[in-house]
């Protein structure tokens, strides 16, 4: 009598467990996504598209505007070139030689006009603080005093002083420190009368004799 046939049973739910679960994990050689560039929305469909870098257009922007913040740091425009200045230059003295021209043309007699220099300068900052504290006023009318802007004028001839030093000849620096002592003197003796005036300006000077 022949022996009876042998069965091997085989569990069909374990491996379909393993299918199931193999296919929902993600394969480890799957490739990553295409970083996603800016597109210029101008662009037509149809045609060639602009991929700008997001990123370096950002820090395009990014450099131009500091470079602007420094440009205009403090609140002063950029200087002008060297070409900028002689031209500018060059053309002030062609307008300054047309005006001299048609004065010399109304007033024949009329010599040339002296030579701008350091001390034409430091005069006219004196005449003008003399003028803001009184001084030119006509005989019998009471003097218009500016103590703040004879103050200010007095204050922009220090700093003349200031920026100045070891810059001048021996007489600019005489002149100019003669002329501040000046002025300042007359500050002070100007302040003096205001205070005991209670604020009130200087009397007239009394009348000459006729």
């Amino acid at each position: 009598m022949s022996e009876a046939p042998k069965f091997t049973v085989i569990d069909r739910r374990k491996f379909k467990a393993e299918e199931e679960q193999e296919s929902t994990q993600k394969p480890a050689t799957e490739p990553e996504a295409a970083p996603v560039e800016a597109v210029d929305p101008g662009q037509t469909r149809g045609g060639p598209r602009l991929v700008v870098n997001e990123s370096k257009q950002e820090a395009a922007a990014k450099a131009q505007e500091g470079a602007l913040e420094e440009e205009n740091a403090g609140g002063l425009p950029p200087a002008p070139t060297a070409e900028e200045s002689r031209e500018q230059r060059t053309a002030y003295e062609a307008s300054a030689q047309r005006v001299e021209d048609l004065l010399r043309a109304q007033n024949p007699g009329m010599g040339a006009p002296p030579a701008i220099t350091f001390e034409h300068l430091v005069q006219q900052f004196y005449v003008s603080a003399m003028i803001q504290m009184g001084a030119g006023a006509q005989e019998g009318q009471r003097p218009r005093v500016d103590i703040v802007g004879a103050r200010t004028t007095i204050d922009l001839l220090g700093v003349l002083a200031e920026k100045t030093r070891g810059n001048l000849t021996e007489a600019e620096d005489r002149t100019l420190e003669s002329v501040l002592f000046e002025v300042r003197m007359a500050f002070l003796e100007l302040t003096s009368m205001i205070s005991l005036q209670g604020m009130q300006p200087p009397p007239p000077p009394p009348p000459g004799k006729r």
